[in-house]
């Protein structure tokens, strides 16, 4: 049923086209920027997950009824 209904719409066949040409654009812009990274930027974001980060301490220690300014 769905299928007929699709088949009847004029100009459909372009988004399959159209979604395929997006997503390899994505994909070869995100394969270029990771290429030209820098070496200190790869070092630093493969290290964040093992950082102590102060600001996430100060989340869980924080008093609950303070405010932030």
């Amino acid at each position: 049923m769905a299928r007929n209904v699709l088949e009847t719409v004029q100009g459909i066949e372009i988004f399959p086209l159209i979604s395929l040409v997006i997503f390899v654009g994505f994909f070869a812009l995100m394969l270029g920027y990771v290429f030209t990274m820098s070496k200190s930027k790869v070092e630093e974001l493969e290290n964040m997950p093992l950082r102590p980060d102060s600001d996430a301490d100060d989340i869980f220690t924080a008093d609950p009824k303070e405010t932030r300014n």
